[in-house]
């Protein structure tokens, strides 16, 4: 079982920058993978970067180049520094992590409110 915390949320202006952590515990040394996916009003969830336990990292077009995505194990802690916020990026932003215990397990923070205004 791994339990994931998000913390950093809020409200910020356009052009503005948050730091998003996603603290793990639990059966931590079973994760292969993390990642952030968000949900806007109205949308359905969608990724928005991940890393894996080698550091390889991919982004959605949407946030390339704004959006860095990092880990520091010796904090179980993931982290997502968001820069050059747009309206657009307001939603409910969740971390994620991936076993491939048990036969594969997604595993879901309850998420986190990022408001960016205009």
């Amino acid at each position: 079982q791994v339990q994931l915390v998000e913390s950093g949320g809020g409200l910020v202006q356009a052009g503005g920058s948050l730091r998003l952590s996603c603290a793990a515990s639990g059966s931590i040394f079973s994760i292969n993978a993390m990642g952030w996916y968000r949900q806007a009003p109205g949308k359905q969830r969608e990724l928005v970067a991940a890393i894996t336990s080698s550091t390889s990292t991919n982004y959605a077009d949407s946030v390339k180049g704004r959006f860095t995505i990092s880990r520091d194990n010796a904090k179980n802690t993931m982290y997502l520094q968001m820069n050059s916020l747009k309206p657009e990026d307001t939603a409910v932003y969740y971390c994620n992590a991936y076993t491939i215990a048990q036969g594969g397990m997604n595993y879901w923070g309850k998420g986190t409110l990022d408001t960016v205004s205009s």
